[in-house]
């Protein structure tokens, strides 16, 4: 009798053998394996170009003076406003960015002048101003755009300017009461203009003996003698022949010049003394610490440059220099409008979303802007000035943003960074890392501090394009 056997061939309901284990699994051999690790990785590293591209300025003794030449002419400055609902008022204090209010301190007298403003809603395409009409009243721009049109020299009709938000005009009215209007004003899309007529002017004029006084001075001011960029005036002679008799000159300079104190940035790095005694190999724990504490401290610096109050370029370029989009984007009229406001533009600041912006705008003009190389990167560039990405510069409401443009360097009379360097436990130029002990608790103390801060040397050094709308178009 003979007996079939089937061997692997498993039978009806029973469970399939598993396969033994030949070889030594991965899971274990980690056990045993030294792992390759990376450093610390950490997504807030920008490439900060504005650190890299700046001039930096040793300030020896922790402050830096400006000096100029003396100015008369007052820069224009934004007007602020408060909206309840509907209704808008004029913030009292900042009445006194209009030229011929500058310096002002009378608070009663400023809400005076302040109520007597008028709220006026305008719609995009409405006439707010005839030209050659008699400049009867001031106006405010407390919301939306304008767009002032002149004459051209064959009677063609051009747009000779854009204004906004802050902005004012028809401020001679305060002083003259007989000008005209050289420009009439057109609004490009909706919004609210508050308006003092001159009547209501004159009358608190009348009774204030301190309002008169400013106006006077403001007067005289405006009478001296000076160059285009309001200067004073540096008596010459040219073109003359024989023995004539020269003009006697000299140069005379602010009495209180701007200075700048260096900034700080600091925080108390503290790591355990369990960990910097056990956990340091391969990787120094402390080193590692001070790397990306480090990293947050320049990152927080450049924000520092770019939006601090007292020395950040958006917030202290001054208003003359500050231009508004003709359409909302930017387009290559609005970068070359920018470019021209000063010479030897050495760059461009803009948020990555503002740079591909600019270039969908050049996409639908058929335009494909240069580059050109910095450091070992290709930067996208217009008319062969730079324009490197920066994401410190805000975007408002999700969807506007500013360019800056500036000149760099002391002897092109640009902007600069300060900071000073040599400074006790130095670990970077102007950056220190103090040891500050061992608590209780056997925590290590590290206070590590950078200093610095920036200026702008002349106002045509840095200027800014606003009210940049970055959000795609739906057409």
């Amino acid at each position: 009798m003979t007996t079939e056997t089937n061997v692997g061939i498993p039978g009806p309901g029973s469970q399939p053998q598993q396969s033994q284990q030949l070889s030594l699994g991965t899971a274990a051999a980690k056990n045993l394996a030294t792992t390759t690790k990376s450093e610390p990785q950490m997504q807030g590293i920008s490439s900060r170009w504005l650190l890299r591209m700046l001039p930096w300025t040793q300030v020896a003794g922790g402050t830096y003076r400006v000096n100029r030449r003396l100015t008369y002419a007052v820069g224009r400055g934004r007007v602020s406003f408060v909206k309840t609902g509907a209704e808008v008022r004029v913030v009292p204090p900042s009445l006194c960015e209009v030229p011929v209010l500058r310096g002002l301190e009378d608070g009663a007298l400023l809400e005076q002048l302040a109520a007597r403003f008028v709220q006026r809603d305008f719609r995009a395409g409405e006439v707010l101003v005839e030209e050659g009409q008699p400049i009867n009243e001031v106006l405010l721009i407390a919301h939306g755009k304008v767009n002032k049109i002149g004459v051209g020299k064959y009677g063609d009709r051009a747009v000779i300017g854009v204004l906004a938000d802050g902005d004012h005009l028809g401020d001679e009215a305060l002083t003259e009461a007989d000008g005209v209007w050289s420009y009439g004003v057109k609004a490009a899309t909706s919004g609210v203009v508050m308006a003092l007529p001159w009547p209501a002017f004159q009358e608190l004029a009348d009774r204030s003996e301190a309002l008169r006084a400013q106006i006077l001075q403001y007067l005289s001011d405006s009478q001296q003698l000076q160059n285009r960029h309001g200067e004073a005036e540096i008596e010459m002679s040219a073109g003359h022949e024989g023995e004539y008799e020269l003009p006697g000159t000299f140069v005379d300079y602010e009495l209180a010049p701007r200075e700048y104190e260096l900034s700080v940035a600091q925080t108390v790095l503290q790591v355990h003394t369990r960990v910097a005694d056990l956990y340091n190999k391969p990787m120094n724990q402390i080193e590692q610490q001070l790397r990306l504490t480090i990293e947050a401290l320049r990152e927080r610096q450049e924000y520092e440059l770019i939006n601090n109050p007292e020395f950040g370029l958006l917030q202290n370029a001054e208003y003359e220099q500050r231009i508004q989009t003709h359409s909302g984007p930017p387009t290559p009229d609005d970068m070359d409008e920018l470019l021209t406001r000063r010479r030897g533009t050495k760059l461009f600041l803009a948020h990555p979303r503002a740079i591909a912006a600019f270039g969908r705008e050049c996409n639908e003009r058929g335009l494909y802007p240069d580059t050109v190389e910095v450091q070992g990167h290709r930067i996208p560039a217009w008319r062969g000035v730079p324009i490197f990405p920066c994401n410190k510069i805000p975007i408002v409401d999700g969807h506007t943003t500013s360019i800056i443009a500036m000149r760099t360097g002391e002897d092109n009379q640009g902007v600069i960074g300060l900071h000073q360097t040599g400074i006790p436990d130095e670990y970077q130029p102007s950056l220190s890392v103090r040891f500050m002990g061992i608590n209780e608790k056997a925590i290590i103390s590290y206070l590590v501090s950078a200093y610095y801060s920036a200026a702008i040397l002349v106002p045509d050094a840095i200027g800014v394009l606003e009210n940049v709308e970055i959000a795609r178009s739906r057409g």
